[in-house]
């Protein structure tokens, strides 16, 4: 079968491998659709993502396909099921396990990061990390169930009333998950910053947010939002999120920044504020309530995939020659599979 190797850093090979073989409880998935993550891009380029990827490896972490064998002591899904795939794999031993916070297990497994991904013909996963999915959600819709999924965990960490008003700062593909989660919550209003006139408008029309377009000098208001959702991952943003949060505020820090950078904060504004500022890392047991969203068509997420590319074209994705790529999933075997 066809798999894309991340044979070093820098460089990915398509080469014929084995099939896999599948343990008691786990599942050979036939892959349909594959989404190519800003991790991806991090781990090309040798740096972390939830954990650290060590090549030879297949990535893609984000995927969705048909369950083609199950294991011996496998129960929740059969052959044939049409399924998407949780990367993220807790120890359930370590401390953080053991006291409800799985994300930050000390010895995080993941498909597309330590074991092979989705960027191959057939991968294998745990049981207990592939769901099946909906007649009404499309094996392309389903392959970004994971990006959503960190989305939810996100808003789930926030304290949330109808009455706010909320900031997103950032126009990615992120960004723009964010303000269809919280319109889905009920949150009366939702307000997305960004430079691309495109996505802003989309958002605009589409589902009901208010926009910002700072490429064209308009302004973010300080002290203005109930809750300010970063999802850039820069210092200046950052900066920018602390600034434009309303007393009693929640900044959520979700963009991924460079590992060496740092962004300066007021402390008395934080104090005098009363701001509450959280992080979110990845997406802990968060998969059903994002298919859900999916499946009910709260949250449509096919207008937000730019690009659709095979094995051949992901090199040149994150390497930097394709460019205009809001988001894109790679096919492999498609709604056939």
């Amino acid at each position: 079968m066809k798999a894309l190797v991340l044979t070093a850093v820098k460089n990915l090979e398509v080469k014929d491998v084995d099939m896999p073989e599948i343990k008691p409880d786990e599942v050979l998935v036939h892959t349909a659709y594959a989404g190519i993550c800003g991790t991806d891009h991090a781990l090309y380029a040798g740096l972390p993502g939830s954990a650290d990827a060590v090549p030879p490896i297949v990535l893609g972490h984000e995927n969705s396909g048909v369950v083609a064998k199950v294991g011996s002591e496998v129960k929740n899904v059969k052959v044939g099921d049409r399924v998407s795939v949780d990367p993220n794999i807790y120890c359930g031993e370590c401390k953080y396990c053991r006291t409800s916070r799985p994300e930050l297990c000390e010895h995080l497994d993941a498909v597309g990061v330590t074991r092979d991904g989705g960027f191959e013909d057939y991968f294998t996963a745990p049981a207990k990390v592939v769901y099946p999915i909906p007649d009404s959600l499309s094996l392309k819709a389903a392959a970004v169930t994971e990006p959503l999924s960190c989305a939810v965990h996100g808003v789930d960490l926030l304290e949330l009333h109808p009455y706010q008003k909320v900031l997103v700062i950032g126009d990615g593909f992120m960004g723009q998950l964010f303000v269809q989660t919280l319109l889905a919550q009920g949150v009366e209003e939702v307000t997305l910053s960004g430079l691309s006139e495109d996505k802003l408008k989309l958002n605009h029309d589409k589902f009901g947010a208010k926009t910002i377009n700072t490429a064209k000098g308009e302004k973010i208001p300080n002290d203005t939002y109930d809750i300010v959702i970063e999802a850039v991952g820069r210092p200046e943003t950052q900066e920018q999120a602390v600034e434009a949060a309303a007393r009693g505020g929640q900044v959520l820090m979700f963009g991924v920044g460079n590992p060496d950078d740092k962004f300066s904060i007021n402390s008395y504004e934080v104090f005098q504020k009363q701001l509450t500022i959280q992080g979110a890392f990845i997406n802990p047991y968060c998969f059903e309530d994002a298919i859900a969203l999916m499946g009910s068509g709260k949250v449509d997420v096919l207008p937000l995939l730019s690009h659709e590319f095979d094995l051949k074209e992901v090199d040149g994705f994150v390497n930097g020659r394709i460019k205009g790529v809001s988001k894109a999933v790679v096919k492999l075997a498609g709604e056939e599979a």
